[in-house]
């Protein structure tokens, strides 16, 4: 199965939301849509490392990749959310280099990094896979996906850019756009002109980018501007969009 991580090395972009349902149904019909990622959200909503990973189970069961965001840059956290046979971390609220080397150093096994070892873990295969070659492929297949969403990370985001281990730099728009004093207006010229200006940046140094939307017209805008990693709102959201258009519609 070819990874998200070589469909945008290739120039495609990849298309997923974030899921906050603790139901593995929702998981095998965010697959069954044809979407190539989803992002189990362990920040934001009710669901814990258990739960998600019998979603992670359900992703691989159905061949879409499974992230999980952590609630913080916290090793840990991070630990446990690749113990449990994540693909990726996606890591919030990044404001300078050490919180991204801080990342790397939690996310990446010896000599790389510091992941706290452990084989007896679902990613291990509860230690039925051969130790050398599980540290390796972990080290190889594991994305990092840091969070960019307030202006201390877009002003030192050159510093951010040098951590060579970052797999994708992901822009967080409304976290950004309170971090300036326009709340929730992500498509204000200031937000957007911040946006572009990591983007930019991001793209020559040769890192993938990814950001949040939640309509077709913010996809296609940002996937024009050079972003490949696309957060397609939140299942949540999706499921009361056409549950509304359906009540809609009837009483219309």
């Amino acid at each position: 199965m070819e990874t998200i991580m070589s469909k945008m090395n290739k120039d495609n972009a990849v298309i997923g939301p974030f899921v906050k349902s603790p139901d593995p149904a929702i998981i095998e019909l965010i697959a069954l849509s044809g979407f190539d990622f989803v992002i189990i959200d362990c920040e934001h909503g009710p669901l814990d490392m258990l739960t998600a990973q019998n979603l992670i189970r359900a992703a691989e069961s159905r061949g879409l990749t499974a992230i999980v965001r952590v609630s913080e840059n916290n090793p840990s956290l991070i630990s446990r959310a690749l113990d449990i046979g994540a693909a990726g971390v996606q890591v919030p609220q990044i404001s300078c280099r050490a919180d991204a080397e801080a990342v790397v150093k939690a996310s990446k096994f010896s000599p790389i990094g510091e992941r706290g070892v452990c084989r007896f873990v679902r990613a291990a295969d509860y230690s039925s896979k051969e130790r050398n070659s599980y540290f390796e492929s972990a080290n190889d297949k594991t994305m990092i996906i840091i969070h960019i969403e307030g202006i201390e990370g877009v002003e030192n985001i050159d510093d951010i850019l040098e951590v060579e281990e970052i797999d994708v730099v992901f822009i967080g728009p409304y976290d950004l756009s309170q971090s300036v004093g326009l709340s929730g207006q992500v498509d204000h010229p200031h937000v957007e002109e911040l946006m572009k200006s990591v983007v930019n940046k991001a793209l020559k140094k040769g890192k993938s980018v990814g950001t949040f939307v939640d309509n077709d017209i913010a996809a296609k805008k940002w996937r024009a501007h050079g972003v490949k990693y696309i957060s397609y709102s939140v299942d949540m959201g999706m499921i009361y969009d056409k549950f509304k258009e359906v009540v809609d519609q009837f009483n219309d």
